[in-house]
Formats: structure tokens, sequence, C-alpha cells
């Protein structure tokens, strides 16, 4: 509880900044806000999970890629954007950003809404000029959360569009596994020293 407290009052100190009219320095109240979520994740998940992390130094590398992951739960951008050093500008279901809360949570953490139904322009577009500005684009190309037999980690089709955004972008895919954060749906991995455990491996860029 305390821990949700915490977190609640990072986020509202980062929706008062916005309100008060830190838009108009955006770069500077991007990054602050970006800092803050970080540390708050930093601090949420290692309280909650003992994560370990193959080959960190494949998302840690400099210039512009695409991070394409698998999808078993919530947690999953929040823990990938936990244990990599630099800022990833991920991709969002649309569905989130009307919330009003959780809309300007997103777009204070540089997070910009796909359409999981059909090909978004928009969105495309998006990626491809932040790609092009050397950032770190991150995306979940099953589509959704997916376990079992819907799942890439049993063999499941991936939906198209990473290779060719990252083909038109002009620049590398470095892959991504997450494997238990599933597990942080059950009440029980948040009980003091639980600590949940959580394995992360970035493969090796794929131009």
């Amino acid at each position: 509880r305390k821990m949700q407290r915490a977190c609640g009052r990072e986020i509202a100190t980062i929706l008062r900044a916005n309100d008060a009219g830190v838009n108009s320095m955006p770069s500077l109240f991007h990054s602050l806000a970006n800092r803050a979520a970080a540390l708050l994740m930093k601090a949420l998940f290692a309280y909650a999970a003992r994560v370990q992390v193959l080959r960190r130094e494949n998302a840690n590398h400099k210039g512009a890629f695409l991070l394409a992951a698998n999808h078993i739960s919530h947690f999953d951008p929040f823990i990938l954007s936990s244990v990599v050093r630099r800022k990833i500008d991920w991709m969002a279901m649309a569905e989130f950003f009307p919330n009003p809360l959780l809309g300007s949570f997103l777009r204070a953490v540089d997070a910009f809404p796909a359409d999981r139904h059909r090909a978004d322009r928009k969105t495309i577009r998006t990626a491809i000029e932040r790609l092009k500005q050397g950032r770190i684009v991150g995306v979940f190309p099953e589509g959704g959360i997916r376990d079992g037999a819907r799942s890439l980690l049993e063999g499941a089709p991936l939906r198209p569009g990473a290779s060719t955004l990252a083909h038109i972008a002009g620049v590398p895919i470095v892959p991504c596994v997450i494997m238990g954060s599933d597990r942080l749906y059950s009440k029980k991995s948040w009980r003091p020293m639980r600590r949940t455990p959580i394995w992360i491996a970035f493969g090796d860029p794929i131009s």
C-alpha cells in the first residue's frame, strides 16, 4: 500500500507540473517525467521482483533501434524500461489514452497510441520520426498480451509490421524475451520479501 501511494504521488506530481504550464518547455518536462518514472519503476520492481537480465548491453548501445518483445502482462513495458539505461518510447494501446490520468502519464513519458486492429498511418509516421531522431521505439509484435498457445514463446506467429517499420526507418531490431512478469498479477507476489523471479534477455540486433 505504501508503494501504491508513492506511485500515486509521483504520477500526480508529474501531471500537476504539466498542468502548471511546463508544456512551455516540453523537452525539460518530458525529461523530468521520464526520469521520475524510471526511478519509480526501478524502486517498485526492486521491491516486488528479482529481475535477471541477459545481454543487457544489446539494449544500451547508441543509435536508434526498434525493441521488439513478447508480451505476457501489463507490467512488461515498465519492467523493460526499468532495466534499459536509455529511454524507450513505447507504442501503446490506443484504448489507454482516453483515460485522463493514464493517458496524461503515457504522453508524459513519450508513449504514443497504436490501433491494434488496423494500420494507423499516424502511428507509423510517429514511430519513424522518433527512430530517425536516434531514439528507441518499443513494440509488442504479438499485437497485445498473449499467453499459452497464443504466445510467441509457444510458437505463435508475429503480426506483420515490425520488420517493415525498421526497414523504412533504416534501423535494426533488437529482439527481447521477458518471462515471469505475468506472476505479478497475483497479490501474493507483492508481499514483503516475496520478490517474484523475472527473466529478460536481449538478442543481437537484426538489420
